[in-house]
């Protein structure tokens, strides 16, 4: 076992980063990434003198191609064993896209005395898809879309999301850079089949309700109000109210894949709310 891998209790191992010294800010990826796509964020914030760590969520990056387990309870269960692991203590969970919902449910299940503050950003709670009591949903043939293409050609897949919608790509006048896609493309194809399939209902049909609410830490929901993959109305909108200390903050135009595209306005707006 070499250090850069933590063993859950059910025998998955789960890679992870550890850069820094000072405050720890933990980062967690959306899907089908890597704690790679937070490489701008903890070059930044290990400058700005923070302990940056970022893990490989389960099925995903270098982490155990585990055939169970690809679910918000498994995924925020993880986050505490590296989390107690690690013995972090006054951290800050910054969560993108899918790893939104899950530095949610871990802060609201297991970061009780460990957690100051949370950021969510194009984050997919409370809910994403269509239900009576969440109407403005995507309706469940979405993702049933997206497990069919997966299965059928994952590897052309996941070179469709991230030169069209995910960045904002297929908009008229954006300026489109290969490399991120091709970057998104190796992260994808680096996970297991599997967890990716099944992570698409762990992402769109996991309700975080009760979960928000039971979150009080000072929380920053970001979200960019082109967001092609998590539409604002029924994500960061409603989840904002949910929360007992939420603040909402709005890009105009931004796409999902902001902190990559913006990260020159985020990260200092990241860092604003950290300092706080």
């Amino acid at each position: 076992m070499s250090q850069d891998f933590i063993k859950t209790e059910d025998g998955v191992e789960i890679f992870y980063k550890d850069w820094g010294s000072g405050q720890p800010i933990v980062f967690h990826h959306g899907w089908p990434l890597s704690s790679d796509d937070w490489d701008v964020q903890m070059l930044y914030f290990v400058q700005q003198g923070y302990r940056v760590i970022a893990h490989d969520r389960r099925g995903h990056g270098r982490s155990t191609q585990v055939s169970d387990g690809h679910d918000m309870d498994h995924y925020s269960a993880d986050v505490a064993a590296l989390t107690n692991k690690l013995d972090l203590r006054d951290a800050i969970h910054i969560g993108h896209s899918t790893g939104g919902g899950e530095a949610a449910a871990y802060v609201a299940r297991h970061g009780k005395g460990r957690v100051a503050k949370l950021v969510m950003v194009g984050a997919v709670p409370p809910l994403m898809v269509k239900t009576p009591a969440n109407p403005g949903g995507l309706p469940i043939e979405v993702f049933d879309g997206f497990r069919a293409q997966l299965a059928a050609n994952r590897a052309q897949f996941f070179l469709d999301i991230p030169s069209g919608p995910f960045y904002g790509f297929n908009r008229p006048d954006a300026k489109v850079y290969p490399g991120v896609i091709q970057n998104w493309w190796r992260q994808g194809m680096m996970g297991s089949a599997k967890a990716h399939y099944e992570g698409i209902k762990a992402f769109s049909e996991t309700d975080f309700t009760e979960d928000l609410k039971k979150i009080d830490v000072p929380t920053l929901v970001m979200h960019g109000d082109d967001d092609q993959i998590v539409p604002i109305d029924d994500s960061a909108r409603l989840a904002v109210k949910l929360l007992k200390n939420g603040t909402l903050k709005v890009y105009e135009g931004y796409p999902h894949g902001m902190l990559t595209t913006q990260a020159d306005v985020i990260n200092p707006d990241l860092l604003a709310f950290i300092k706080s």
